[in-house]
């Protein structure tokens, strides 16, 4: 859907909102996300199948609650929380209430006994899980000009054009300098990650500022990280999951990742309405004190997804069996490939209850590779 631009300069957060979320936005389209790009979800019923293993998991340690809340953030269509619903063990699903949040309009074949909602639900007790939710939280960009300084990038929303704006400041400014910061292409940013594993150094604003050179952008993560500290907050016990395509204070994107999906292929972001508009998250940000991030490919593993090919013996006892599990492990391997669906980040935020993800409640969790970042408590931004 394409609405008629204005033609007026605004900044990248207040053009993308409109653009995704405003009447004719591109989330109110009545395909959804599933008919522009592929994600977890739509790639196989695994997924669905490994958060609702998690779910359980969550289940044990609360000590298994009346009410068990599921709460699918960004729910699209609604795909999600129904394949988690209908994956549950008896016990557990006569005690699970689905709650989708979701700005676009309920679905009409949506199963009634999941609540739709525009925020999420609070006091609840469960997990929160966001796929793919704050790359598309609104954000602006900033631009290093020719002096050095980095300012507000500005978009026409009806061809996609940019100059230049004021100064970036304030609490915006502080948050480049304290988890971004505008930096020379060769020299490493502060809190990177040695052979020994992560630094327990976060970045800070006593620390020196780097030489920042023309056309360095950045993607100013701060209403991410307040969207991310909100959903949280609607947990009374449980945890909050978020998975996104993800970067690292060791390792910023010189020039940013904001772009633009058309019909399952990237293209120039245009704020029209016509595309999503998206961009890779800053995950140590958003992270909350005892937060930890691990790869997909390591959470998914740990929830027993693997990608293992089945016995060729099988092909000669139950041949329509070899061909289901290859078939799953097709999509298994999908789900979890290096350079693909596998590196996504999962933050996992844990709220009154051990992590269950990496406290020892799995069994089978995996090997230390499979850690990016421990996060450290940090102080408020």
């Amino acid at each position: 859907m394409r609405r008629v631009g204005t033609g007026e300069w605004r900044g990248w957060r207040e053009a993308t909102e409109e653009a995704l979320y405003g009447p004719s936005g591109f989330y109110r389209g009545p395909e959804g996300p599933a008919g522009h790009f592929r994600t977890s979800v739509h790639a196989s019923p695994l997924f669905a199948a490994a958060v609702a293993r998690l779910l359980c998991r969550v289940d044990e340690a609360l000590g298994r609650p009346a009410e068990l809340a599921f709460v699918d953030m960004a729910a699209g269509r609604g795909e999600l929380v129904t394949g988690v619903l209908a994956a549950l063990p008896a016990e557990v699903a006569s005690r699970a209430r689905g709650y989708a949040v979701e700005r676009a309009d309920r679905p009409a074949a949506l199963d009634h006994r999941i609540e739709w909602l525009t925020q999420p639900p609070m006091g609840i007790t469960g997990l929160l899980f966001a796929n793919e939710w704050l790359d598309n939280v609104p954000v602006e960009v900033a631009e290093v000009d020719a002096t050095g300084v980095p300012r507000l990038v500005l978009v026409r929303d009806d061809d996609g054009a940019e100059c230049l704006g004021e100064p970036v400041a304030g609490a915006e400014e502080r948050w480049l300098r304290r988890w971004w910061p505008l930096g020379s292409e060769e020299v490493p940013f502060p809190g990177a990650p040695s052979e020994e594993g992560p630094s327990d150094d976060v970045p800070s604003e006593e620390m020196p500022e780097e030489m920042p050179f023309e056309g360095a952008r950045a993607e100013i993560g701060l209403p991410r990280d307040t969207a991310w500290a909100g959903a949280v907050a609607s947990l009374d016990r449980g945890l909050a999951v978020a998975v996104d395509y993800a970067h690292f204070a060791s390792a910023r994107p010189p020039f940013g990742t904001l772009t633009g999906f058309r019909e399952g292929r990237e293209t120039t972001p245009v704020p029209d309405g016509s595309c999503d508009i998206t961009a890779h998250v800053a995950l140590d940000a958003c992270a909350l004190p005892g937060g930890r991030v691990v790869t997909q490919r390591a959470a998914l593993r740990a929830l027993g997804v693997s990608g293992a090919r089945p016995a060729l013996s099988l092909a000669a006892t139950d041949p329509t069996a070899y061909v289901r599990a290859l078939a799953g492990a097709g999509e298994a391997a999908e789900l979890t490939a290096a350079g693909g669906l596998g590196d996504f980040g999962w933050l996992l935020q844990p709220v009154g209850i051990p992590n269950p993800m990496v406290d020892g409640l799995l069994a089978d969790d995996p090997p230390a590779d499979g850690l990016l970042v421990d996060v450290p408590d940090h102080e408020e931004q």
